[in-house]
């Protein structure tokens, strides 16, 4: 399993100038907007992205027959997906805390104050940034397994929409029921997001390994 991971962080570190660039310039135009609980979020997610991008490697590769030649299973090769993707969010919220840190400290310097949209303690804004990325990554997996990389990359934006309106159907049938979306619930679903994002993605883990086991190579 170690190798599986080495091995997609080892392709991506070319990729990870152009990825710092990208992180840099959100800095800087929208760290004044959004503060920094806005930027940790948007970093988990930019980053949570490149999992699509291993998919073009594999395939450019033709790795996943090479793999199964191996006594490496199916399921380790969704497993080390699942597992990276993870470290990308990971990289993304500690990316953002840093350079939102810093940022913000510059852009205080020079009078532009960033603005903060919510009293979310950071470590919490990084916790839950880790939660939702992963839970927007977990689902460009599957579609990409099915579809393949390049249709991956399209689809991509399924993965933000498909959470976001489970979210909203939830809230309509909240409101239908008479239940208010208070402060206090709202923060029992935010420090209960790990654990959320958690059963997400071993059902997504569990869907990605039935659509992975019927590919023929």
């Amino acid at each position: 399993m170690k190798s599986l991971v080495l091995k997609d962080l080892y392709n991506i570190i070319h990729n990870s100038r152009s990825m710092l660039f990208i992180l840099l310039f959100f800095a800087v135009v929208f760290l004044p907007s959004s503060g920094i609980q806005g930027y940790i979020y948007t970093c988990a997610i930019l980053c949570s992205m490149m999992i699509v991008t291993t998919f073009s490697f594999d395939e450019r590769s033709n790795w996943s027959p090479y793999a199964l030649s191996m006594p490496v299973s199916r399921n380790d090769l969704v497993a080390g997906k699942y597992i990276v993707l993870f470290l990308f969010s990971a990289a993304g919220v500690l990316s953002g805390l840093i350079f939102g840190t810093v940022g913000s400290f510059i852009h205080k310097s020079a009078g532009v104050v960033p603005e903060t949209l919510s009293e979310m303690p950071l470590s919490m804004a990084a916790l839950t940034a880790l939660a939702f990325s992963t839970v927007f990554g977990s689902i460009s997996i599957p579609l990409t397994l099915k579809f393949g990389a390049e249709k991956g990359r399209i689809l991509i934006f399924a993965s933000f929409f498909i959470p976001v309106a489970v979210c909203y159907i939830a809230y309509r049938l909240l409101s239908a029921l008479g239940i208010a979306i208070t402060e206090p619930f709202l923060a029992v679903l935010l420090y209960g997001s790990p654990a959320i994002a958690f059963i997400w993605n071993y059902f997504m883990f569990k869907i990605s390994c039935s659509i992975f086991s019927k590919k023929e190579f």
